[in-house]
């Protein structure tokens, strides 16, 4: 019983890695953030960022399900949404929705993000080119 319990907690595979993890929070943390927007701006950018913060986590779970190339597709994809994500912080400080705290918060967040997602493929790509090389030989 115990290790059926081992088995469920790592059966979706995504949930074994880290860049799924952060970008939970980042998403978490940007529902508190977006609290502090103006009652008119919660239909427009509040809700776009709230959807895009999502998306990052979103195509990181999707790609795990997918073969290598695929993978790495919705891992850019991750990263298209950690860029809309920058624009996005950029808008809110500019119009003070969130202060420069918040501001460096969120961009550190998100380069943090981007590096890890940049590893994650470049590994993806390292191993799809061995198993490659070791199909031709």
């Amino acid at each position: 019983m115990e290790q059926e319990l081992d088995r469920s907690v790592t059966f979706f595979r995504f949930e074994d890695l880290r860049i799924y993890h952060k970008s939970i929070d980042y998403a978490d943390w940007i529902n508190t953030i977006i609290e502090k927007f103006p009652k008119n701006e919660r239909n427009g950018l509040a809700e776009r960022f709230s959807t895009v913060a999502r998306d990052i986590s979103i195509n990181v779970a999707e790609g795990s399900a997918r073969n290598k190339s695929q993978f790495i597709y919705y891992l850019k994809m991750a990263k298209s949404a950690i860029r809309e994500c920058v624009v996005l912080t950029y808008l809110a400080a500019k119009r003070d929705y969130i202060n420069e705290e918040d501001e460096e918060i969120s961009r550190n967040q998100l380069m943090e993000m981007t590096k890890m997602i940049g590893a994650l493929i470049g590994s993806l790509q390292r191993s799809h080119q061995n198993h490659q090389n070791m199909d031709a030989d």
